[in-house]
């Protein structure tokens, strides 16, 4: 796996102009370790040294840019300025957004810092929680409706002897909905009774990884589901029964889908 970091540039000390060096870290495949290497912004320059600890050495990294950043709001520099010194300097606009965006846009002396959102073990447990009995719920409800339909359009080809078996799982999904469902909807009210207090706890990282999970799984429900039904069209196989059953999952992982994806976006337009 190339370990290899986007562009870091160091800041000069107690200087908002002199942003002079890009670091990179990435692995030594000749003597196995870490390398830093660092190209000066002014004279193109390249040397090299050995590290034991990336992951320290990035850390103090972004904590070069934090002070920097934090020197020149002090100063008075506007925003933009910055950021576009740090673009200059070669830094990446995810981690300029993110340097500049530790501070809030307030009217003070001192630039004044936003809180950090931190993850909690209740929190991820009820993130997991929230997660598993929405994926759950979501399952169930389309072998509920997939069920009614079987019923509502029967297969002539289908035979009795698998009857026994469709009332088990129909009843299995029930019962799963009766329990799994209400936890979700508590679950979701204990959260957002959270977040109201504490708005920083949206930004979550446990949140946003568990949203973008739910999100690739909705998305791949929902390129199967086309994919399947294009298949079926092109062989001349549609009835009313698939058609209904593609419809049905179709709005299922569409309205995951679309909900979780409204709310990211919500969390990155908010201030």
């Amino acid at each position: 796996m190339n370990a290899r970091h986007d562009a870091l540039p160091f800041s000069g000390r107690n200087s908002f102009t002199a942003v002079r060096r890009i670091a990179f870290v990435e692995p030594d495949a000749m003597e196995g370790g870490y390398v830093i290497s660092l190209r000066s912004a002014r004279s193109g320059a390249w040397a090299r040294r050995g590290i034991e600890n990336p992951e320290a050495t990035m850390a103090r990294i972004d904590e070069e840019l934090q002070r920097f950043v934090r020197e020149a709001l002090v100063r008075g520099v506007p925003r933009q300025r910055i950021g576009e010194a740090l673009q200059t300097a070669g830094w990446p606009p995810e981690q300029i957004s993110h340097a500049l965006d530790a501070y809030a846009e307030v009217e003070f002396g001192l630039p004044v810092p936003k809180p950090k959102p931190s993850a909690s073990a209740r929190e991820a447990f009820l993130y997991l929680v929230l997660f598993t009995t929405l994926l759950l719920s979501a399952y169930h409800v389309g072998t509920v409706i997939f069920e009614l339909i079987d019923r509502a359009f029967p297969d002539p080809a289908a035979s009795a002897v698998g009857e026994e078996w469709r009332v088990d799982r129909l009843r299995w999904s029930v019962s799963t909905l009766i329990v799994a469902f209400p936890v979700f909807v508590f679950v979701s009210h204990v959260i957002s009774r959270s977040i109201r207090k504490d708005p920083t706890k949206r930004a979550s990282g446990v949140r946003k990884w568990l949203t973008y999970a739910t999100l690739f799984i909705a998305a791949s429900v929902l390129v199967g589901d086309v994919t399947t039904l294009v298949f079926n069209l092109l062989g001349g196989e549609l009835t009313v029964r698939f058609i209904l059953k593609v419809i049905a999952v179709g709005i299922i992982a569409g309205v995951v889908f679309g909900y979780y994806l409204w709310d990211l976006r919500k969390v990155e337009r908010a201030p």
